[in-house]
C-alpha cells in the first residue's frame, strides 16, 4: 500500500513550480495537498487570492500526481493541522521556502516524516 504524503500551500496563479513541487512530493506516495481557504490567504498575504478557493481546489485536483486536494477548513500558517489529523499522512513534505519549525515540530507531535525538498525547477525552467 502506498504511503500517504501531505503537502499544504495556496497555491494561487498555479504555475510550473508547483507541479515540480507535487511531481517530487508523489514520488514519495499518494499525494494529498491542503490548500489554504480564501481568508486564510488573506490573513497571511493581506490580500484575496487571484483564483478562489474552490477554482483552486480544481486546477490542483486535476493534476496528475495529486490523489486529492482539500481546502483547510483552520486558519495561519497551521491551518491545516485538522485535515492532517484526518488524513494521518506517513509524510509532510515542504520545500525550503516553506519550511518553519512550527511545522516540523507538528509533524513530530504527531509521528509522521518531515521531509524539505530543494527547489529544483523542471529542465529548462528558471
Amino acid at each position: 500500500m502506498p504511503k500517504k504524503v501531505f503537502v499544504s500551500g495556496c497555491f494561487d496563479m498555479l504555475h510550473s513550480g508547483h507541479i515540480a513541487f507535487f511531481r517530487e512530493a508523489a514520488a514519495y506516495g499518494d499525494l494529498i495537498v491542503a490548500l489554504g481557504s480564501d481568508k486564510t490567504v488573506y490573513d497571511l498575504k493581506g490580500r484575496l487570492p487571484v483564483n478562489s478557493e474552490q477554482e483552486r481546489q480544481f486546477m490542483v485536483q486535476s493534476v496528475s500526481y495529486v490523489k486529492e486536494a482539500i481546502v483547510s477548513r483552520g486558519s495561519g500558517m497551521l491551518d491545516f493541522a485538522e485535515e492532517m489529523d484526518e488524513v494521518q499522512p506517513d509524510l509532510f513534505v515542504v520545500n525550503e521556502d516553506g519550511h518553519i519549525p512550527e511545522k516540523q515540530a507538528l509533524c513530530e507531535s504527531r509521528g509522521i516524516e518531515y521531509v524539505i525538498l530543494s527547489r529544483e525547477p523542471h529542465t529548462g525552467l528558471t
